[in-house]
């Protein structure tokens, strides 16, 4: 197998479950329409609305900051205006079971594992690179899983325990688990997008 470095592309996407930045409007994009419901104050548009109202350009690249493949950012974008999140998210989730396989490769091999807590020791770093390797070699990408909904400190083993049960998958069946957990990834990444914003 190639060696690791060489095959993954420069820009991968790092484990974020905080905030991430809303597009911006562009000079020239229409005026949202504040109609519907907001959570912003004074009347200031949603984060939905801005997303909604963002250029093409902006709205693929701040989906890009979920996931990174291009053809799912074009199709969610383009599909605006969504009236709700509950309807981003579905169109979401349907462009993500339809990605090629080649571009899924892509988004899997722009991840990364999550972080560990930072009082984790030294050994739990090893361990969890040398089983990360483990499971590249096989299937030929980077482990991916969604821990969002963890406690800090329920990572580290929920992370070495999905690494070592799915090492024993068949490649078939693997490729369907990591593409649900791309999926819920990508899921979890554009919640936060359009729930905090960067107000």
């Amino acid at each position: 197998m190639t060696p690791r470095g060489l095959t993954l592309p420069a820009y991968r996407l790092p484990h974020r479950p905080g905030r991430v930045a809303i597009p911006g409007q562009s000079r020239g994009t229409p005026t949202p329409d504040t109609s519907g419901p907001t959570d912003a104050p004074h009347g200031a548009p949603s984060p939905l609305e801005r997303f909604n109202a963002a250029s093409a350009e902006d709205a693929e690249r701040a989906l890009l900051t979920c996931l990174h493949s291009p053809g799912w950012a074009v199709r969610v974008a383009t599909h605006r205006p969504y009236p709700d999140l509950d309807s981003l998210l579905a169109a979401a989730d349907e462009a993500a079971y339809d990605l090629p396989r080649a571009e899924r490769l892509a988004a899997l091999a722009a991840e990364a594992l999550p972080g560990l807590p930072e009082d984790a020791y030294s050994a739990a770093h090893t361990a969890l690179d040398a089983a990360n390797a483990a499971y590249e070699s096989r299937f030929g990408h980077p482990f991916v899983i969604y821990v969002d909904d963890l406690k800090p400190e329920e990572v580290l083993d929920h992370v070495l325990e999905g690494i070592r049960s799915r090492l024993a998958n068949d490649p078939e069946e693997e490729r369907l688990v990591a593409g649900e957990e791309l999926r819920r990834l990508a899921r979890g990444r554009l919640t936060a997008l359009l729930s905090d914003g960067d107000r």
